[in-house]
């Protein structure tokens, strides 16, 4: 006969089953989210990272010196310009706010890069804040600011290519005009539609102004009108004539582009009785 299992045994077999079970599941690590940068960020706002600073116009000296005594930075709440230098024994590059010995160092870019690590906050500061050639000799890299820059331009390049692909073969004829010139009446229609998306990668932003400027047709409609000789610009580009009885239609106001001119003009009372009949003339 089996002997019965007392209620204390009974529990103790309970847990041991249950600490095998919880022993037999895997362990999960949750891994810190490396993709996203935090800082530390002092009370005056200033965040505690390494810098990266650039000459401008691409310049690569194997070394080049920038200012770093006899600086002066106008304080707008003090209400008068102070003085700064770069000094590695002091807490400030203040002068009125120095102490005692001022040791000074020199600032350096080689091949034109200087990176200031985040412990050198007084001389990022000068750099960042205060110093006179900043942005002029010098820039401060932001990687995130560039970032945000190129996926703007990127958005606006796939908006101007969408644009481009949808938009009718009279628009395109007018915008194409704009960079083009005369060459456009001589363009198949495909060959229209290459150069057009080739302009709007190249230049998205001009392409998206040309397509929303409502001028940019009637533009390109006087264009067509005057190489069809149904309306003449005269040699000095002042006056618009009717090409068949040579009958004056308007006069081009001084210092004004002749075609956008006649572009507003059509836009009048008698512009647009005048559009009328070249449009059924060009038809």
């Amino acid at each position: 006969m089996a002997k019965k299992q007392t209620k204390v045994e009974a529990t103790k077999t309970v847990v041991e089953q249950e600490a095998v079970e919880v022993l037999d599941q895997p362990t999960v690590v949750k891994k810190p989210n490396r993709t996203e940068k935090t800082y530390k960020v002092l009370d005056d706002g200033w965040e505690l990272k390494d810098r990266i600073y650039r000459l401008k116009g691409n310049k690569r000296p194997l070394s080049r010196s920038v200012r770093s005594a006899n600086i002066h930075w106008f304080d707008e709440n003090e209400g008068y310009e102070r003085e700064l230098k770069y000094t590695s024994n002091q807490r400030t590059p203040f002068v009125d706010e120095m102490n005692g010995d001022q040791r000074m160092e020199h600032i350096v870019f080689r091949n034109g890069i200087l990176i200031i690590e985040r412990e050198k906050v007084i001389l990022q500061k000068l750099m960042s804040l205060y110093h006179p050639d900043r942005d002029i000799l010098f820039y401060e890299e932001k990687p995130v600011a560039n970032a945000v820059s190129e996926i703007e331009w990127l958005e606006m390049e796939i908006e101007a290519l969408n644009t481009a692909r949808d938009i009718d073969i009279d628009l395109a004829e007018a915008v194409m005009r704009v960079e083009a010139g005369s060459k456009v009446s001589e363009m198949s229609s495909k060959e229209l539609r290459r150069d057009l998306l080739l302009y709007a990668k190249r230049n998205p932003e001009l392409f998206l102004e040309l397509v929303n400027d409502g001028n940019v047709q009637l533009r390109n409609f006087g264009i067509k009108a005057t190489e069809l000789n149904i309306i003449k610009l005269s040699s000095d580009q002042r006056t618009f004539t009717w090409g068949t009885n040579g009958r004056k239609l308007m006069t081009v106001p001084f210092d004004e582009h002749p075609y956008s001119a006649l572009a507003s003009w059509f836009k009048t009372d008698e512009g647009m009785e005048v559009y009328t009949n070249i449009e059924k003339r060009l038809s």
